[in-house]
């Protein structure tokens, strides 16, 4: 059951919160009245969905799946796999800043790298980062090491699929712009009435890796990760990339969060252009000879 638990006020100014999303930040309140005693919990998405975002059906397993990988690449959880087979996750600094009055006495499994100090073991993927020029000239975007300030050692993201309790599909770290999470929920279909995801001609890495080429400066990591995820998002709807590239660029000359992409994206498949005449629908005028002065 959900236990009261303590936000101090200077969880507002961390700078690991601030940089996940608005989504993420509440998911992680959230799931601190919802672990136990030593911050752990069950690693479901789609259980953590419910219990947190009920009443915002909008928000359903996979985007949470999404909150939850981003939590984990700012040092903010670490997912696991217990003893028993099944997948858990903890609050990092959780024994650091919450105080159990009453314990409960339930238990889950400590997770191996913080609890029994077994390191984590980075896959090839996440050692190093290219650099900007290669960045540029190639469009690979990698994650360097995470740095966290709370538990005072750097820590690499995980990059091997995991099953996610009750989720389709595993998912896969965002922090490479081709990859992103790919859980949905079941007998959902894509938007826009598209019905095959976008040809595997041109890809998350190569429209991102496009993008940082066309900046004066290298945009922050965080913001190419964002604008990957939704990218991978808008092809798997079917949306052609050179519309995606419209809104990129108009993404890069306004400088707006990476969220609005879609808006930018909409505006350059479907905005009236300046001075244009606006649609009108056909009709069938009542009075032909007044309608078309005669010219019938």
């Amino acid at each position: 059951m959900a236990r009261i638990r303590t936000i101090k006020p200077e969880a507002f100014s961390s700078e690991s919160l601030a940089a996940v999303s608005l989504s993420a930040e509440r998911t992680f309140f959230g799931l601190l009245t919802q672990t136990d005693d030593q911050g752990r919990f069950r690693d479901q998405a789609a259980v953590i969905a419910g219990q947190l975002w009920s009443l915002r059906r909008e928000h359903g397993p996979e985007a949470v799946e999404d909150d939850l990988i981003q939590l984990d690449g700012a040092g903010l959880i670490c997912r696991y796999e217990g003893g028993d087979g099944k997948r858990y996750l903890h609050i990092v600094t959780f024994a650091k800043h919450q105080k159990i009055n009453r314990p409960s006495g339930v238990r889950t499994p400590p997770c191996p790298h913080h609890d029994l100090g077994i390191p984590r073991d980075p896959s090839p993927q996440t050692q190093g980062a290219l650099t900007e020029s290669s960045a540029n000239r190639q469009g690979e975007l990698t994650e360097p090491a995470v740095n966290d300030g709370s538990a005072g050692q750097s820590r690499f993201r995980e990059h091997s699929p995991q099953p996610r309790g009750g989720l389709t599909e595993p998912s896969v770290s965002p922090h490479h712009p081709d990859l992103g999470p790919r859980n949905r929920d079941l007998g959902s279909t894509p938007l826009g009435g598209a019905s095959a995801p976008a040809p595997e001609s041109v890809s998350t890495k190569d429209l991102i890796g496009e993008y940082a080429a066309g900046c004066a400066h290298r945009p922050p990591q965080n913001v190419l990760d964002h604008l990957g995820r939704e990218v991978k998002k808008l092809l798997a709807e079917g949306i052609a990339p050179d519309h995606i590239r419209a809104g990129l660029d108009r993404h890069r000359a306004k400088g707006l969060h990476a969220s609005l992409l879609p808006s930018l994206v909409h505006e350059a498949m479907n905005a009236t252009p300046t001075g244009a005449a606006a649609h009108r629908p056909w009709t069938n005028p009542a009075d032909t000879a007044a309608a078309y002065g005669g010219d019938l």
